[in-house]
């Protein structure tokens, strides 16, 4: 049985990534003694790697498929087959943005302004690029964590990951422009993918953990309703919603089975039962593939 080497970006994104697995119906447990995570499928083999070093190891083929950003991947310049993109985070799902700060103060406005100066980031590579497409020198230091503090005392300005500013804002700092936005990708190594196992395995997973993401903020809706009110029912479903008619052994009622946005049940299931609905049943989905 040949096994794929599945890498879990260990970090910020490490329970989201097992939250999103679980309702892709694999269950991963992971032990803070060990770097191997344990995994309910025969099939696959687990390894915690940090986001930063993960497209590397794919592109290597020493993990045969992992999950990391699409800045990293740029910063490393990793050559990988991308499987698919799953736009999720830490605390919410907006892609990330790689942006350049300076301290409010500063009278800095371009990074034109930044001729001589110093940034701190931990993204150099990516870093060192932008400013030669802009056509500026400055000194780009690695910063090993705790960015934000480092102006105007250590650095001049930083290049910094966000997804809602606010620790930024939090330290003075403000934003003059953006690199890179980032979203999350499940990769893989192209030899991988020519192995018809694998690569069908991992068709597999990206398949499943798109359908995950599909499904999150939405719900599934049963209802039963009159003829006679069938067209005013169904004219009151959102936009989005396509919803499957069928007639009962009653003649005179039709069941109503539709998918919609979580946000909007509140407001919906009082006007459906105003409009003559009737046995309304919301259920939660794990996953929609489109």
């Amino acid at each position: 049985m040949t096994k794929l080497m599945l890498g879990l970006p260990k970090g910020s994104l490490e329970q989201s990534t097992v939250a999103m697995f679980a309702k892709a119906g694999y269950k991963i447990e992971i032990s803070s003694r060990s770097y191997y995570p344990s995994i309910d499928d025969p099939e696959i083999e687990c390894m915690l790697i940090r986001a930063q070093e993960m497209s590397r190891y794919v592109e290597e083929g020493i993990l045969d498929c992992g999950l990391t950003g699409y800045d990293w991947i740029q910063e490393n310049g990793s050559d990988v087959y991308e499987a698919a993109e799953l736009v999720y985070g830490k605390v919410g799902r907006n892609p990330l943005r790689w942006v350049l700060a300076v301290p409010e103060n500063s009278g800095i406005d371009n990074v034109k302004q930044l001729e001589g100066k110093r940034i701190s980031t931990e993204a150099v590579g990516m870093t060192k690029r932008y400013l030669a497409k802009n056509g500026v020198n400055a000194s780009v230091e690695f910063s090993w964590g705790a960015t934000e503090v480092k102006p105007p005392r250590l650095a001049d300005a930083i290049v910094e990951i966000t997804e809602t500013g606010s620790s930024l804002r939090a330290n003075h700092l403000k934003i003059i422009d953006t690199l890179c936005i980032s979203t999350t990708r499940f990769i893989a190594n192209k030899q991988a993918m020519q192995d018809p196992e694998k690569k069908r395995k991992i068709e597999n997973i990206a398949l499943l953990l798109k359908a995950v993401l599909a499904a999150e903020g939405k719900v599934g809706l049963m209802l039963n309703v009159r003829k006679e009110d069938l067209d005013n029912v169904v004219s009151k479903l959102p936009a989005l919603a396509h919803p499957t008619i069928s007639q009962l052994t009653n003649n005179e009622w039709y069941a109503i089975d539709t998918i919609v946005s979580e946000h909007v049940v509140r407001e919906l299931i009082p006007e459906l039962t105003r409009l003559g609905a009737s046995g309304i049943v919301e259920y939660p989905l794990n996953k929609i593939v489109e």
